[in-house]
């Protein structure tokens, strides 16, 4: 029996996914707070979580600066994760590999990749500029004929295991005293300007001296639950593998004219791109048809591009492909963070667009900070909140994957 106590927590987070075990982490962390976090989480095996299932990777190449600090936290955070996040001496690794990222650009595109890099480089990001020549030197296997520019990270971008990261950070916030807690939130209970409690599909009441919407690609139910409409879809992405005959050495990960992804994957490659927006399919976790895979979208559109840009992946061999939820935030491809509007004690962390792991250590801190200290210490991420949304205020990204 579950005494009265016990169904209160100063903070309850819905989702235990990367962002709000990261978010549970930094509170509990926090030499001031010695209150009891509870998170929820429908599925802890996170088997369709955005976390488990993208292509997990970090990089300083935005147009926005807040985004670009953002990361080169993220950056400095993933390189030390051995000793932030270690649990009894056992220290968690995520086999980071700071290969950069590689922007390509043809004339038409080439002063938008001019212009963020000097905001890029002002923000202190090492990212270069490179013209033809210097781009077809340093990577001999790239077609460079139709390119008038492209941006690389020399430092300070890459990829990682993004299962292991969120692992680790689920790992640490229990070591620290969070309580993980399997169900899905029915209903939130809302009195005036505060959420007073939430209720579970199995009629578990949790009251709560604050809420944290974490939930990824059911973000947008949670916060209607609250009187809230924000404007986040799940959409659904497809990762596909590959092997490739020809050696392509030190690739990075390449954004084509196209805006066709690829990276690579131990022995051989993942690669993606994200469909027109008419062609673009919704996420639904109960639906089995969101995990369906159109290879068409690869042979017809992802492996011409990607084999135009390097020649070498003319040759290849197909290898397993998987969808998952990538949750958009409509209004500008940018999360939405913070407290909601003129709720007192919700707060939201929703619509990442595909830099949810990436940017997890940042906004984990920033929350902390928000909730048990009312505002931002460290960075201020105020540009990424809620009345952006309610004055239809966006903030373009025009470096969006």
């Amino acid at each position: 029996m579950t005494s009265p106590a016990e169904n209160f927590a100063d903070v309850v987070i819905v989702g235990g996914a990367v962002m709000g075990s990261s978010t549970a982490f930094h509170l509990l962390s926090d030499p001031g707070f010695k209150g009891r976090v509870v998170v929820i989480e429908k599925d802890p095996t996170y088997r369709l979580s955005a976390s488990a299932l993208s292509a997990a990777s970090i990089r300083q190449q935005y147009s926005s600066a807040v985004n670009i600090r953002i990361s080169l936290y993220g950056i400095q955070f993933l390189r030390h994760i051995g000793e932030r996040l270690a649990v009894d001496g056992e220290r968690p690794e995520i086999d980071l590999k700071e290969g950069g990222y590689l922007y390509c650009a043809t004339e038409a595109g080439a002063s938008i990749l001019r212009d963020n890099h000097a905001l890029q480089t002002a923000e202190g990001a090492d990212i270069l500029l490179m013209d033809p020549p210097a781009l077809r030197e340093r990577f001999p296997w790239l077609h460079v004929e139709d390119l008038a520019a492209g941006t690389w990270g020399r430092s300070g971008e890459g990829w990682f295991d993004g299962w292991g990261l969120l692992q680790a950070f689920r790992k640490k916030a229990r070591s620290l005293g969070a309580n993980y807690v399997k169900g899905e939130v029915a209903e939130v209970e809302r009195e005036g300007r505060r959420i007073v409690a939430v209720r579970l599909t199995d009629g578990t009441r949790i009251a709560c001296g604050a809420l944290i919407n974490c939930a990824g690609s059911g973000g947008r139910s949670v916060a209607a639950m609250a009187g809230l409409d924000i404007p986040v879809q799940a959409k659904r992405r497809y990762v596909f593998t590959f092997t490739c005959r020809d050696k392509v050495e030190n690739c990075p990960l390449l954004i084509d004219t196209s805006g066709a992804y690829v990276r690579p994957e131990g022995d051989g490659f993942i690669c993606g791109a994200s469909p027109e927006r008419d062609l673009d399919p919704d996420w639904h976790d109960e639906d089995p048809s969101s995990q369906e895979i159109d290879f068409s979208f690869f042979e017809e559109f992802i492996w011409p591009s990607l084999a135009h840009r390097i020649p070498a992946f003319e040759a290849i061999k197909t290898g397993r492909a998987w969808s998952g939820p990538y949750d958009m935030s409509l209004l500008d491809h940018n999360a939405i963070v913070g407290r909601a509007g003129d709720l007192e004690n919700f707060y939201l962390c929703n619509g990442f667009s595909g830099h949810g792991l990436q940017q997890s250590p940042a906004i984990g801190r920033g929350l902390a900070e928000l909730i048990l200290h009312g505002g931002y210490r460290t960075l201020d991420l105020s540009e990424l909140g809620y009345e952006r949304v309610l004055a239809n205020r966006p903030l373009l990204e025009r470096n969006v994957i």
